[in-house]
């Protein structure tokens, strides 16, 4: 798969938030420039908020389930405790044409 690198795994991150909106939103640009610092890096392949607001999903790549424990440390919304993180793993056994 061209969007894999050698080693690279693919993990579906789900965040939930656990406080009111009134506390997510001051954290929405810190957050959103964490999510753009790992696009540049090819870190994050898709991303975005869930309907009804109630957190969101991001696809990611790494290494390992450790690594991406670890990439989620840096989420202002994490090291501000107003999301539970759910991370699962995945091996893609199809894929678009646009990804190959």
């Amino acid at each position: 798969m061209a969007f894999l690198e050698d080693g690279d795994h693919l993990f579906v991150i789900d965040l939930t938030y656990i406080t009111a909106l009134e506390n997510v939103d001051p954290l929405i640009e810190p957050h959103m420039a964490f999510i753009e610092r790992n696009y540049d890096t090819g870190r994050f392949l898709a991303s975005g908020a869930k309907v009804p607001r109630t957190g969101g999903v991001i696809i990611a790549r790494g290494q390992s389930l450790q690594d991406i424990q670890t990439l989620i440390r840096d989420d202002p919304f994490h090291s501000a405790g107003i999301a539970d993180y759910t991370i699962t793993e995945f091996r893609p056994g199809n894929i678009a044409a646009a990804l190959k």
